[in-house]
């Protein structure tokens, strides 16, 4: 299964990360299932601190983490990469995996709407809501976070094909 990727420039609000891409996964799970089924593919391949809930309805961004996200209800508009950024339909099914830096907000969703959340082995994020100019410590933060080890659906295939680390 191949992602679209969108890679996104800091825009001064919000850092993105100008060397690894966002991917998005359309229908990478299975629609109207139990979301343990995304909880333990992303378990078993590394990926924990999971949560289930939505998306905050404003700009906001991790330095220190890297994170998936799976829907397993509904759908939502979600605004990746701060205003210069895509608007992205995402519904039940679908993938996102945002590496550090990444803005992401929701605009709209139905009352379904829901995901799994996810980080890698090691990671737990910050929080940085876009609302003041991107600073040279949150830049030097997310360049110093690591590559995962396996893409947190499919493994060893997937995100090594997509990340690599910058030269």
């Amino acid at each position: 299964m191949q992602p679209q990727t969108f890679l996104f420039k800091n825009d001064g609000q919000i850092p993105n990360n100008e060397h690894l891409p966002m991917l998005f996964y359309a229908g990478a799970f299975a629609e109207g299932f139990d979301p343990s089924v995304i909880e333990d593919t992303f378990e078993a391949n590394h990926w924990g601190n999971s949560w289930r809930n939505g998306v905050f309805p404003y700009p906001h961004y991790h330095t220190n983490a890297h994170e998936a996200l799976a829907c397993y209800s509904g759908s939502a508009s979600i605004r990746f990469g701060g205003d210069a950024g895509v608007v992205q339909e995402v519904k039940a099914g679908d993938l996102v995996i945002l590496p550090a830096g990444v803005g992401h907000e929701r605009l709209k969703a139905n009352w379904e709407f829901a995901v799994v959340g996810a980080y890698p082995a090691g990671q737990s994020p910050d929080l940085f809501r876009g609302d003041s100019p991107v600073s040279d410590r949150e830049l030097a933060n997310i360049g110093r976070v690591p590559l995962p080890e396996l893409d947190p659906a499919f493994g060893d295939n997937g995100l090594p094909d997509h990340w690599h680390a910058p030269n």
